[in-house]
């Protein structure tokens, strides 16, 4: 009766006041194509990681507040390739065992602590035991070992929106063909459709990369392939003419200045990387927009397309929360990241048992961590932070404003520990005050449709604004191997998208070249986190397209393959078998080319 009164009461309260503006906490979730692709330190235990860290956690503030008779309102991008692999089988086998092989090094550090009488140590190990164990219960009783299926649960009671992406994350500027780009726009549309039985709203352009119509040519040259600069459709074309209502820009393309970028406080290198292009570094001229108000784009000029809405990344929110260094993540008594406890031979089961510690301590010097503590911290800066975002919307004046903010999702509970709890927190004050409208984005726009028109100019949300982290000296070489996959992708669906002796060859041919585009490649040999393990992914995908491109044009003119070809192309399918529904056709032909 009393919480029956209370939301009564809070219902009343919001009928009388005037809401500041709207809020959408917009979480990017993305993982690379990791299965039969190695497991530690980089592999399916990167997948793995995220799954526990973030995405069950995150349903689980979601499901909370729905006990609560409230709604989280999140609009969740969830990439397609990420979709593709949380509900193959063969994940979610190696999810249960990574959940049950933590708990057993949680078990076995207990018994290791308590014999040296580190009864502070051993009780963070048994921490451990039990959230590990509520993981395992969570994904494998309460969801079915099915993470995709419970946000679609969460998106059809309209609780949350689920947007697409890229089909496998490619850097949508950078690419060389319209048929890439669109192929990969199809794709993931596609995807999404067959996961979530409906057609998508809104689309997550990979690290916000976006390009304009204009005369196009490479930055990097690729050998005995002239390049003359030639008329590029925008991205956002593709995106219009295939259904898709809104997408996500870097604030600094609409308002302009130099963008802060959200990489460098993670990733040390990027700061040293970002050195190099300071003096080249792209600032957007001043420019009368603003991010808390949705644009029309449509870079043809010819106004044939679909009306399409742009949002821009919110940085005054953005900053609280990515930064390490000023935001809330680097406050001392949240869980240390980087340093781990490694009782086990296998370090993917290694613990997290000590805090950040006052000024950042050095690695060997940290505080063990209190998890009571880092929880209350949580909740006080769930409260910070929810004064900044109405003080954010009250500068605007005007309550059709929405402060869009934009982050990955693996920020939350990956690297940030304590992430879920915040966004609990802050998601609930959000949803009882009247002075706020907690809502998706699409439902932003169904009501405050976009009328004013929008030219952007070409970026990312990288540092700098442009493509840097992607496109530099260390990897200049991956953009040939991709330059070559895409123009010979497309003269093969040219030629044998109708050959029905070609048809499982061609299909495995577009799956590796649409691996091969990932924007993580590049991303992770500019950070020099997986550098290594990102270039021989590089390569065996080149090789892997290659191999099977010769085949597919033996099978063109009648050859009959061998059964070792047979056997090889048998093992390409089996290791990189994600979009089991593939259309080469979409490599072939533009729909709509630029004229």
């Amino acid at each position: 009766m009393l919480f029956f009164l209370r939301t009564t009461l809070f219902h009343e309260v919001q009928l009388l006041a005037q809401p500041l503006g709207t809020f959408s906490f917009v979480l990017h979730s993305h993982i690379p194509y990791v299965l039969a692709h190695g497991r530690s330190p980089h592999g399916t235990d990167w997948l793995s990681e995220a799954a526990a860290e973030t995405y069950l956690p995150l349903l689980d503030a979601c499901l909370r507040l729905v006990a609560e008779e409230l709604s989280p309102k999140i609009t969740l991008g969830l990439t397609p390739v990420l979709v593709e692999q949380l509900r193959d089988p063969s994940f979610q086998d190696e999810l249960s065992d990574y959940l049950r092989g933590k708990v057993s090094a949680a078990q076995a550090n207990q018994e290791h602590f308590r014999r040296e009488g580190n009864y502070h140590m051993a009780y963070l190990a048994r921490y451990w035991e039990d959230w590990y164990g509520r993981a395992l219960v969570d994904f494998e009783e309460r969801h079915g070992r099915d993470i995709v299926g419970a946000f679609k649960a969460l998106q059809d009671a309209g609780h949350i929106e689920i947007i697409t992406s890229s089909a496998t994350h490619g850097y949508s500027a950078l690419l060389s063909q319209d048929t890439s780009v669109q192929a990969q726009v199809k794709t993931g549309i596609q995807s999404y459709e067959r996961h979530f039985g409906r057609k998508p709203r809104g689309y997550w352009l990979p690290e916000c990369s976006y390009r304009p119509r204009y005369k196009w040519a490479p930055s990097v040259v690729v050998p005995d392939v002239p390049w003359e600069p030639i008329l590029r459709k925008g991205v956002d074309e593709f995106l219009a003419e295939n259904g898709i209502q809104y997408f996500f820009v870097e604030g600094s393309l609409l308002h302009g200045g130099e963008s802060l970028g959200v990489y460098a406080d993670k990733f040390g290198p990027l700061k040293e990387l970002y050195k190099q292009f300071q003096k080249e570094t792209v600032q957007v001229e001043y420019r009368p927009y603003t991010t808390y108000h949705p644009y029309l784009v449509d870079s043809s000029g010819e106004g044939k397309n679909p009306p399409l809405a742009v949002f821009g990344r919110d940085t005054a929110t953005g900053e609280q929360v990515w930064s390490g260094e000023r935001g809330y993540p680097g406050d001392e008594w949240y869980l240390e990241f980087h340093k781990k406890f490694v009782l086990e031979k296998e370090k993917s089961l290694g613990l997290r048992f000590w805090r950040i510690s006052q000024d950042k301590a050095d690695i060997g010097s940290k505080s063990p961590y209190e998890p009571h503590q880092a929880e209350e911290r949580a909740k006080v800066h769930a409260a910070h932070f929810v004064p900044l975002i109405k003080e954010v919307l009250k500068a605007q004046n005007d309550p059709t404003a929405i402060v869009t903010a934009v982050y990955d999702t693996e920020l939350f509970g990956h690297w940030w520990f304590e992430g879920p709890q915040f966004l609990y927190h802050a998601l609930r004050e959000l949803a009882l005050d009247p002075e706020v409208t907690l809502q998706t984005v699409g439902e932003y726009l169904e009501k405050n449709p976009a009328t004013l028109p929008v030219t952007l100019p070409e970026g990312s949300w990288g540092e700098g604004g442009f493509h840097y982290i992607w496109l530099n000296e260390e990897t200049a070489w991956s953009w040939k191997l991709v330059y070559e996959v895409e123009s010979e992708m497309s003269q093969l669906a040219k030629d044998y998208s109708d050959n029905p002796a070609c048809r499982t060859i061609l299909n495995q041919a577009a799956r590796e070249a649409l691996l091969l585009m990932a924007s993580d490649w590049q991303f992770c040999i500019s950070t020099g986190g997986a550098k290594d393990y990102s270039e021989v992914r590089l390569r065996n995908h080149f090789d892997n397209f290659q191999a099977l491109a010769g085949l597919v044009r033996r099978a063109g003119v009648g050859e009959k393959l061998s059964v070792g070809d047979w056997k090889n192309i048998a093992e390409c399918e089996a290791r990189d078998c994600v979009f089991p529904d593939i259309e080469p056709r979409w490599f072939a032909e533009v729909e709509h080319p630029a004229e």
